[in-house]
């Protein structure tokens, strides 16, 4: 598939998009830009909410992995399907009963105002890393086409342009990625990001299946050949046992109950969706739908893993070196024709743009209300000044990506990645300190013991294997990090000045 072929598919699919934030933005209030207004259908969302949580890492990292971790992935998915129950359970309620925009507007009356910053700040830092990096992986993919454009004989032979080709260099791929996410979102926020995400979920699925399926007829299976292949596969075991390994069934689902209690239900960027319902019971129905459809995506992902190292093993393919270059290699190389490209393209397309779009909105709603006080300006101030935010939140993405290209380091930049999950531990402490205690706690310590936990964890997890006789840790680290920074609390407690008698 051409450079020119994937740029007109890009150009089609943005004006789709801009289609629909002009009618879902012709009232661009703040109210809207938030919570829009608190009227989104719940199947909308829950539909929509698979674009989000599947980003384009996970859908080049997902099928790529399965070579080394097999089916170990969906061990951990099965978590999350407990983890999202707490969240409409407990999280959800006590949200809507405080009718929260930010959701750290919690830790304000239940800490105090350095709790309440320690979690907003901390959002804000692992989101910008984490949406950038998942964004700068689609940049690289598409960056490989785009850095040789070729340009049509027509525009040549019109204009008496003496080359044909241009080379478009990765800070203006990056910018105009990041532009074209701003720019549909930029009057509607969430109440666009409901429909566009829902719109980009479905992009998402069909490029999923429709490869799939191609690739199925390329190996002339049918669906019993291909229930077939895959348990016939060495890269199809789901379950694991032992205790020492990072793969362990015990420690993959434990840690995906937490995992999404805090990277879901602790995260403004996900629970902002579910802000926009009616009431609690919509809301509810919302989480617990896309519990469901989530676990039969990530499955069919792991599906096409599995076909993909049987389609190498069958005719004789290299493996790239690294586990994320397969499935790009193989799409955009023609192994299976150019449909199957044209459904990876969009596919990563879908997957990166409902990812982004949905961070920018929630770094720009949690900077403006948790950092800048918005609430205590003038209605015209609020507009002008989330406006200002939006843009700012867009540059920083630019930049960060800009900083992972001068890097140039897959090692260091997902070690960087990795680094700002460990920012959810803290998070998970804090709300769980406060929902399930009644223990007040000194305020003024809460930044330096959410500073401490991160950073003891990653010694821990650097010296685990030499200090705790071979064992290595894998998810589960966050509810270390989460368990020291409950700790943390507790000691902190303890040191709270009390008013003097008389």
């Amino acid at each position: 598939m051409s450079a020119s072929a994937i740029f007109i598919c890009l150009l089609v699919y943005f004006v789709v998009l801009m289609g629909v934030s002009w009618l879902t933005g012709k009232i661009h209030s703040n109210d809207s830009f938030f919570l829009a207004n608190r009227k989104s259908p719940w199947y909308l969302i829950a539909f929509g909410m698979i674009g989000s949580s599947i980003s384009g890492v996970t859908f080049i990292s997902v099928p790529g992995a399965v070579g080394s971790t097999a089916f170990s992935y969906f061990e951990v998915v099965l978590g999350y399907m407990i983890g999202y129950w707490v969240i409409g359970w407990v999280l959800l309620p006590t949200f809507y009963k405080l009718q929260l925009t930010s959701i750290y507007t919690y830790l304000k009356g239940r800490f105090g105002f350095f709790g309440y910053k320690t979690g907003a700040s901390y959002f804000l830092l692992s989101r910008i890393i984490g949406a950038a990096f998942r964004l700068y992986v689609a940049v690289e993919v598409l960056q490989l086409k785009f850095n040789h454009l070729d340009i049509p004989q027509w525009i040549v032979n019109t204009f008496h342009l003496n080359f044909t080709y241009v080379e478009v260099p990765f800070l203006v791929t990056a910018s105009c990625m990041v532009a074209l996410i701003w720019l549909y979102t930029r009057k509607g926020g969430m109440k666009t990001i409901i429909w566009t995400d829902a719109l980009q979920t479905t992009f998402l699925i069909a490029a999923l299946v429709g490869t799939i399926y191609l690739i199925c007829q390329s190996m002339h299976f049918n669906v019993g050949g291909l229930i077939t292949s895959v348990q016939n596969s060495p890269h199809s075991q789901i379950f694991f046992g032992g205790f020492k390994s990072d793969m362990s069934f015990f420690k993959q689902f434990a840690s995906g109950i937490f995992i999404a209690i805090a990277m879901t239900g602790l995260d403004q960027d996900m629970m902002q969706k579910n802000l926009t319902c009616k009431n609690i019971g919509e809301s509810q129905k919302n989480i617990f739908s896309f519990s469901i459809i989530q676990a039969v995506v990530v499955f069919m992902f792991l599906v096409l893993g599995s076909l993909l190292y049987t389609f190498t093993t069958a005719n004789h393919i290299a493996i790239p070196a690294h586990s994320d270059d397969l499935y790009p290699t193989l799409a955009l190389q023609g192994s299976f024709g150019t449909a199957v490209a044209f459904l990876f393209v969009m596919g990563l397309v879908a997957a990166s743009f409902a990812s982004a779009d949905s961070a920018l909105t929630a770094l720009t709603t949690s900077f403006c209300v948790d950092i800048l006080n918005i609430s205590a300006k003038t209605q015209p101030q609020q507009l002008k000044m989330r406006k200002y935010v939006h843009v700012a939140m867009a540059l920083s993405l630019i930049v960060v990506m800009v900083i992972y290209k001068l890097i140039d380091d897959p090692i260091i930049i997902k070690a960087v990645f990795k680094v700002a999950g460990y920012t959810y531990g803290p998070l998970l402490g804090l709300y769980a300190f406060g929902m399930l205690t009644k223990i007040n706690t000194n305020d003024k310590w809460i930044p330096a013991i959410c500073i401490a936990s991160p950073i003891v964890c990653y010694v821990i997890n650097n010296n685990s294997e030499q200090w705790f006789s071979g064992y290595k840790f894998g998810f589960e680290l966050l509810i270390l990090n989460a368990l020291l920074t409950f700790m943390g609390l507790l000691v902190a407690s303890r040191f709270i000045r009390k008013p003097l008698n008389g």
